[in-house]
């Protein structure tokens, strides 16, 4: 049972790391990407993930 616990461990500190709205902007910009490219709104899809990044990264940077 350790070894589960370990290996949870490990991928949350390895997903979330030292900031958690980092990992929930980036797992939402995926999935909302995801969302609209198989709603064939590709051009949306392509300036989606990019102004994420920015924005969670502002926001990210406001906190610390």
């Amino acid at each position: 049972m350790t070894y589960v616990i370990a290996f949870g461990r490990f991928w949350y500190d390895f997903i979330v790391g030292d900031s958690i709205a980092l990992a929930i902007g980036g797992a939402g910009a995926l999935a909302l990407g995801s969302v609209l490219v198989h709603a064939d709104a590709v051009t949306l899809a392509e300036w989606l993930l990019p102004t994420t990044v920015i924005a969670t990264l502002v926001i990210s940077l406001r906190r610390a």
